[in-house]
């Protein structure tokens, strides 16, 4: 249900593109977006996430998209189309996929509200989709990246690592981007008692959600845990309330072989976080879901 104070004509336009089974947190990430009322859902992209854990990770991206659907009972009310199977060989190929055509055909609709597109993973699909059709750097698109290692030196960071062609890409075109860094994504933990209390008693989806996790952790992590960063989170954050972070314009850098920074200042100016306010978005994401087990959203 949209609240009557949230015009249907004001709901901002969103994309989803997420490597939903490379960990654990994209699930609590994507569901957020789903039940934000104020968010108009263009759609769902599978994205790959390389081949150190699955040598068919955008397929195993897919089937727990198609899974979160059917426990929210909402199967066929949200598109959802295959991303790219692997990244860019280089920084002139795309590789397109009905994902990069879905940024594409709503990049191009006729609409004035900007379309957000928030990456959960690398972003493939994103420069597939300029390096086909380079006029939609020229439309209204913000890219939201949860990604790339902290500034000023960049890094080994997970996201980054699946494509550093396509960030290049991406962040040398003339497209708004804002890039949420390791740096501030990973300070969005949550412990395991937490969820049990606030997440696990809703229903089917709070049970799956705290369950795959806790699972997660057993099986690739080395020594005790009991807890985990929901580092997707704060793209939804930033996409519902733009300040629930500091931020700042910085030139974008080329990213090097390595993965570090190159701070050449050829490239257009990006948003980079510095912080965001997991309260907010923790909080937020914690009082839908109840509000959608009880059916009241």
């Amino acid at each position: 249900m949209i609240h009557p104070a949230q015009p249907a004509d004001r709901r901002t336009r969103v994309i989803v593109d997420t490597d939903a089974k490379n960990e654990a947190d994209d699930q609590y990430a994507l569901v957020h977006a789903l039940l934000t009322p104020s968010f108009e859902i263009h759609g769902v992209i599978a994205a790959h996430f390389g081949t150190r854990r699955s040598d068919r990770s955008m397929e195993d991206s897919r089937e727990e998209v198609d899974l979160l659907l059917e426990l929210m009972g909402w199967q066929g009310r949200v598109p959802v189309a295959d991303g790219a199977p692997r990244g860019l060989p280089d920084e002139t190929t795309p590789v397109p996929s009905p994902g990069s055509a879905l940024i594409v055909q709503e990049a191009l609709r006729d609409d004035p509200r900007p379309l957000h597109v928030a990456f959960y993973g690398p972003l493939t699909d994103m420069a597939s989709a300029l390096l086909t059709e380079p006029a939609i750097q020229d439309r209204n698109v913000r890219v939201v990246w949860i990604g790339g290692g902290e500034y000023p030196d960049g890094g080994r960071e997970f996201n980054l690592s699946n494509d550093i062609h396509a960030a290049n890409v991406v962040l040398g075109s003339r497209l708004e981007v804002w890039q949420i860094p390791r740096s501030v994504y990973r300070l969005m933990a949550v412990g395991y008692a937490e969820l049990m209390e606030r997440v696990a008693p809703h229903g089917p989806l709070g049970r799956y959600l705290v369950d795959q996790l806790v699972e997660w952790n057993a099986r690739w992590v080395d020594g005790p845990m009991e807890y985990r960063s929901l580092g997707d989170s704060p793209a939804v954050g930033v996409m519902m309330y733009p300040d629930c972070g500091r931020w700042q314009l910085r030139p974008a850098p080329t990213i090097d072989p390595d993965m570090r920074y190159v701070h050449d200042d050829q490239n257009p100016m990006i948003r980079v976080y510095d912080s965001v306010d997991a309260r907010f978005v923790l909080e937020d994401f914690y009082a839908k879901l109840a509000r959608f087990a009880s059916g009241r959203l």
